[in-house]
């Protein structure tokens, strides 16, 4: 029985929109029985490089255009991917709902909580379904540590540490690109990481209520970008340009639930390349996830309350997603994985109609929450969210 396709549409072919492409390309390998085919109708890229002879090449993609007002309206286009910077996030996911189109937005999907709401109501409105790129929470020993938080394996949560640290923006010659502007980033590394770090403490640890934050700018100036600019990419050898927002956060955190948390992120970390990752305290046990050790998670359990140690568990095919990827524990999984994992439960939600994954709702939470940063940071005390 031939399986119906899902006509795809990717805006902004970079890193990011190629991820989406691939995790389009392996969906049939590692979820043979999907409900629907993805096939790469399109992509619309402004790039004056060879990104979108790569489109075709590399990942078939059949129409390209540069326009992406051309793109949402198509008839053989049903999702739109928005892959690009953060201030086209949202007048392309509203024009693509309103066209009847599902979405696969990027984190934050916005430069504030007001442009995220917007595609959220442009979605609801249009009745269309929504995926966002939160996709650390898909990480199989990630939802060993949920489970073990929502099953009260570890007792009542008591604190929480959540740190996303990475050093692309260390190197003070890194360009000035859109990141580092207020206008079309909306924020800093709030955007960035915060916005990773706030949704795994929630998806994970329960809601989050209150909090107090600070920030700090440490490279205040930056040569200025030539051309397109990656997170790495070096400036030029002009004047220095003022950097307009943050390189690093940390909160203090308030959960529903009673716990305590602490959240730090940080782009300009020297030593530090995606250390990913949360640790959970409870009242008798607990358990701490690296993703750079994307497939363990250290567990200590089912001891008495003093001189209890960590044990090392390797996520196996029982675990998640784990199955669908690799047939032992131990065998690791990447970072594109977890793209996949949120291509298929997108794909699911648009054959059956009831969501899964992180939806553009998870976005606005996360959004207000960064949105209660900002006012704690200007105004020096704790916000309810």
């Amino acid at each position: 029985m031939s399986v119906p396709d899902l006509r795809v549409g990717i805006v902004g072919f970079g890193w990011m929109g190629q991820v989406h492409a691939r995790a389009f390309s392996r969906l049939p390998h590692h979820y043979p029985a999907a409900p629907l085919r993805p096939r790469l109708v399109a992509v619309a890229d402004t790039a004056d490089d060879d990104r979108l002879s790569r489109a075709v090449d590399a990942y078939g993609v059949e129409h390209l255009m540069s326009d992406w007002r051309d793109l949402v309206v198509r008839d053989d286009v049903d999702l739109v991917c928005v892959t690009g910077p953060n201030y086209i996030h949202r007048d392309v996911a509203v024009a693509a709902a309103r066209a009847g189109k599902h979405l696969w937005v990027e984190k934050p999907a916005g430069r504030s909580s007001a442009e995220t709401w917007e595609i959220a109501h442009a979605a609801d409105a249009a009745g269309v379904q929504t995926a966002v790129g939160f996709n650390y929470r898909n990480a199989p020993a990630a939802e060993l540590a949920k489970s073990l938080v929502d099953t009260g394996r570890v007792g009542a949560v008591t604190n929480v540490l959540v740190r996303f640290l990475a050093d692309y923006s260390a190197h003070p010659q890194g360009a000035l690109s859109w990141r580092f502007r207020n206008e079309l980033a909306g924020s800093g590394v709030l955007g960035d990481l915060v916005s990773h770090a706030a949704d795994l403490a929630r998806h994970v640890a329960g809601d989050i209520t209150d909090l107090v934050a600070d920030d700090a700018c440490f490279i205040a100036q930056r040569p200025q970008a030539l051309g397109a600019a990656s997170h790495f990419s070096r400036g030029g050898a002009g004047p220095l340009l003022q950097v307009e927002n943050e390189d690093w956060v940390a909160a203090l955190l308030r959960f529903g639930s009673g716990a305590r948390g602490v959240l730090e992120a940080s782009r300009v970390a020297v030593g530090e390349q995606c250390t990913y990752g949360i640790e959970v305290h409870g009242t008798t046990g607990a358990f701490a996830w690296d993703f750079r050790r994307m497939g363990q998670l250290e567990v200590c359990l089912d001891q008495d309350y003093q001189n209890a140690s960590y044990s090392t568990v390797f996520v196996g095919p029982g675990g998640g997603e784990t199955a669908s990827f690799q047939p032992g524990a131990g065998i690791a999984m990447s970072y594109d994985d977890l793209k996949v994992i949120e291509a298929h439960r997108l794909v699911l939600s648009i054959a059956d109609g009831t969501s899964r994954g992180a939806t553009i709702h998870d976005a606005v939470v996360a959004a207000r929450t960064l949105d209660a940063m900002l006012e704690s940071i200007a105004e020096r005390k704790w916000v309810s969210l």
